[in-house]
Parts: C-alpha cells; structure tokens; sequence
C-alpha cells in the first residue's frame, strides 16, 4: 500500500513548525537544497517515506496552523493526484480525460 498525506480541512496543507523541524533534522531538503518549511510539501512528496512518517509520529502536532494532515492508504499500483477544495484534500486515481 502506498501512504499519501492530505489536509482534511478547510484552509489548506501545511505543516507545523515542529514537523519542519524534524524533517530538517532527518536531512531533508526542499529541491532546491533549502531548509523545509511549512509550504514546501504543498503539492509534491506527499508519499515521501519522511513525511508519512513525522506524520504517523506527531499526529496532529504535524499539522500546520489551517491544516488537519491524516494518511490515506491506497494499493500500490494506482496512478494517483491530490485534488483539493478550499483546502480540503481528497486522492484521486489519475484517468484519462478528452474534450
């Protein structure tokens, strides 16, 4: 199964400064070679094994200031994005769309 961290409410995906903290400890960086902060995970990694994981840990302490972060468990094989409504998250399976 492939763990995926979303917001669950309004306001949008953030994490905490403490979250940023121990992803910064475990060595991370953003894709530029900079500190992570709360914004840096807004779209992408959300798989990432790190952040799955501070997540499992800290549980709601991850969450930044407008954010509830839970994990969603989805098989491995799907093609998956996140899609979002005023900040809420929900995972979606990628398809193909024509028009």
């Amino acid at each position: 199964m492939t763990k995926i961290v979303i917001n669950g409410c309004y306001g949008g995906f953030g994490l905490s400064k403490a979250a940023c903290d121990v992803l910064n400890a475990m060595g991370r960086r953003d894709s530029e070679g900079d500190l992570i902060d709360s914004h840096t995970f807004s779209y992408e990694g959300r798989d990432d094994a790190d952040l799955v994981e501070v997540v499992e840990t800290m549980g709601k302490a991850a969450s930044g200031e407008y954010a509830s972060l839970h994990i969603v468990e989805i098989p491995d094989d799907v093609k998956w994005s996140i899609s979002e409504y005023d900040g809420i998250e929900h995972v979606c399976e990628q398809h193909r769309t024509w028009r």
